[in-house]
């Protein structure tokens, strides 16, 4: 059984396909079980569900959050983002509904400020200043939920760097501007507020937003979630495109011993198309 929860679109956050192209590819696939995780929006869980059985697959609604954390014993307190997914709650919850548009909004406002920093680089290289028509042009190109990798197509098209990972590189992590703060307890809230569950996002990811990004060692980041975030969270992905096999095994087996649910997938934007392709045992259907 092929299965893969955490996949975004394009019609409502940040990937390359349409939902009618991620199912079709799916199909192709063999995916038996799918989950649509775009990130701050559930607009398109409805249709998400409709295309699942259409195509006879099971269904978990889905939603990845941006959430901010601190541990006093790592970075000086500092805050860093981690990601948590979504899953299995009522689509149509309000609180749910009302928080997701806050934070869409907040990103529309936070792209602006980005830019605003860019044009300080830029006037460093002496290059031209992005205007309120690159904006525009940056804001017809979004079809779900505002964001950097948005912002990074656009650089490449205007010449200013070759690839995504350059624009990171030489301007977007040194612009950048923090998302709207949700913190971990806040997340679980509206989760669980909605009925569903909050599982902890690649948690150890060396190139996502992670733990990895307070600690490298396994054993640290479990001892954090131990200590700060058993409280707030139904489970944990283990299987991920940047997991390695060492990862995977320690991290199942602690979800294990502390009564956790266990999840996977590709976190797939379609560049290039990885669905299906993370081995997802058959039993993380039965949690659901």
């Amino acid at each position: 059984m092929k299965i893969d929860l955490h996949i975004h679109s394009k019609d409502c956050s940040d990937g390359k396909m349409t939902l009618s192209q991620i199912f079709y590819e799916a199909c192709k696939n063999k995916i038996e079980m799918i989950s649509i995780t775009d990130h701050d929006s559930i607009d398109c869980q409805e249709s998400a569900i409709e295309l699942a059985e259409n195509y006879g697959m099971r269904y978990v609604t889905g939603v990845e959050l941006n959430i901010s954390f601190s541990h006093t014993a790592f970075k000086q307190g500092k805050a860093v983002s981690l990601d948590a997914l979504g899953y299995q709650f009522d689509i149509h919850n309000e609180a749910l509904i009302n928080k997701l548009k806050e934070l869409r909004q907040y990103r529309q406002i936070r792209a602006k400020k980005i830019l605003d920093n860019l044009n300080i680089e830029f006037e460093k290289e002496s290059l031209p200043l992005f205007s309120s028509l690159d904006m525009k042009a940056i804001e017809e190109t979004v079809d779900g939920a505002f964001g950097r990798p948005h912002i990074a197509d656009y650089l490449i098209k205007k010449g200013l760097v070759g690839t995504k990972q350059e624009a990171f590189d030489k301007y977007l992590v040194k612009c950048n501007v923090s998302k709207l703060p949700v913190s971990l307890k806040e997340a679980s809230e509206l989760i669980r507020g909605a009925k569903g569950k909050l599982v902890l996002a690649h948690p150890n990811d060396p190139n996502g937003t992670s733990l990895a990004s307070l600690t490298s060692s396994i054993d640290e980041q479990l001892k954090i979630i131990k200590e700060k975030m058993l409280p707030f969270i139904d489970g944990l992905e283990c299987w991920h495109s940047r997991h390695d096999q060492r990862t995977i095994s320690t991290y199942t087996a602690f979800a294990r011993e502390e009564g956790l649910i266990i999840t996977g997938g590709s976190d797939c934007h379609q560049q290039p198309v990885i669905m299906g392709r993370i081995a997802v045992p058959a039993y993380v259907a039965d949690q659901f």
